[in-house]
């Protein structure tokens, strides 16, 4: 795996993106021609036009003209939507992790920080990924309001900003933790109630700890996604908390708990692994990237796999689509659908819905994107191949739509 480096990224909006497409600023409506339509809900749509106006698809027409974009001999979607990155984790100039997702090292000017977390942005974006969850930078924020301000190329950024962990304080100190955080202005709280798995995965926050997170999470009109393994899984579903993320060493047990309390669990099965295997010399000697993380990092990657098959044979337990991506892995968040099918035994219908409708739900946003539908975001992305036939389709993005505006668009 290869990070798309910015020289690249200059040589793809030259000579093949041309730039955002506005079509004079929308003040016509857009249509789009396509012969195959996932609607991001498990249908499929034959023979079809898609009509966008002011950022958002406003119907679906089979007659509709004049045709702005033909997308027929491709397969067309929802951009994705990945409900776990760390977009502004990056390697420096000497090819070593610059900045990591939990904010713990930053050994760059901010300069060159914010151009390897815009080359990150833009590189997501051209994936297909639509909107990104970003857990745990305070750099999240001022790239979030770049891209929400137009002034680069992005994915729909929402991010936690900080982390939440044991080192914040009791009961009273964690509530008053998710109250500074949603007045900050993040949109998410990532809390972390277990070790790395890289250090043994052990529990570090009580019951008391994440009833208070999670019950001022409620209050405060602000989600609380836990980082959990092991005992902290049961902990975290019982104080109430919406969304585990990773979930390693869940029992069966577990995951009909949270089916009960209406949890939702976002496991990763491929992406982070390999990103980390395929990239350990960038990685290895720094803070517990050493030689005895890596080795714990194998010993559970079958877990995982064995995790995630029993997570989606659970009758009504809702599995959101994350990736983990960091340092190396932007722009390849696509690998880990390949990944849940091949790997995971799921579906790749299952797989594609859970990285739009389902995902979106989880945020919040389940009727703004993720979805072909009137008065739904025109996030539309499309794709040369057939993913019900062969899931590395999802590798040959060709057209990336964000909010009706036109990013990628490669002649086939």
């Amino acid at each position: 795996m290869k990070r798309v480096t910015l020289f690249v990224l200059f040589a793809v909006i030259t000579s093949r993106v041309c730039g955002p497409q506005r079509l004079g600023g929308q003040d016509k409506p857009i249509v789009i021609a396509a012969n195959t339509v996932l609607d991001g809900r498990g249908r499929i749509l034959h023979d079809t036009r898609i009509v966008v106006h002011k950022g958002k698809i406003v119907r679906i027409d089979p007659k509709a003209e004049p045709v702005a974009y033909d997308l027929r001999g491709l397969t067309v979607m929802p951009g994705w939507i990945d409900a776990h990155v760390h977009i502004t984790s990056h390697f420096g100039a000497d090819g070593r992790l610059a900045v990591d997702g939990l904010g713990a090292i930053d050994a760059e000017t901010p300069a060159t920080s914010a151009y390897g977390n815009e080359g990150n942005a833009w590189a997501t974006l051209l994936g297909g990924f639509t909107t990104v969850q970003s857990i745990g930078s305070p750099a999240d924020g001022p790239l979030r309001d770049a891209i929400n301000r137009g002034i680069i190329p992005g994915p729909r950024l929402l991010t936690s900003l900080q982390t939440i962990t044991f080192q914040v304080g009791g009961p009273a100190e964690m509530r008053a933790a998710v109250r500074k955080l949603k007045a900050d202005g993040a949109e998410v709280v990532k809390v972390f109630a277990s070790k790395s798995m890289r250090e043994g995965g052990e529990p570090t926050l009580s019951r008391e700890q994440l009833d208070a997170l999670c019950d001022e999470g409620r209050k405060a009109g602000i989600r609380v996604l836990v980082h959990a393994y092991r005992d902290a899984i049961r902990r975290a579903v019982l104080a109430g908390c919406p969304q585990i993320e990773h979930g390693i060493y869940a029992s069966d047990e577990d995951l009909r708990l949270m089916v009960e309390h209406h949890t939702r669990l976002d496991p990763q099965v491929g992406l982070v692994y390999y990103n980390y295997m395929n990239n350990k010399e960038h990685y290895l000697g720094i803070g517990n990237y050493t030689e005895a993380g890596f080795e714990a990092m194998k010993q559970i990657h079958q877990p995982i796999i064995d995790l995630f098959k029993r997570a989606i044979k659970t009758p009504g337990l809702k599995v959101v689509f994350g990736t983990d991506a960091t340092a190396g892995a932007d722009g390849h968040n696509a690998e880990e659908l390949i990944y849940r099918v091949n790997d995971g035994g799921q579906s790749p219908m299952d797989a594609l819905v859970s990285a739009n409708s389902v995902t979106a739900e989880s945020m919040g946003l389940g009727d703004q994107i993720g979805t072909i539908a009137p008065n739904y975001a025109a996030d539309i992305i499309a794709i040369d191949g057939d993913p019900m036939k062969d899931i590395t389709a999802v590798r040959r993005v060709t057209f990336v739509m964000k909010g009706g505006t036109v990013y990628k668009n490669v002649a086939r």
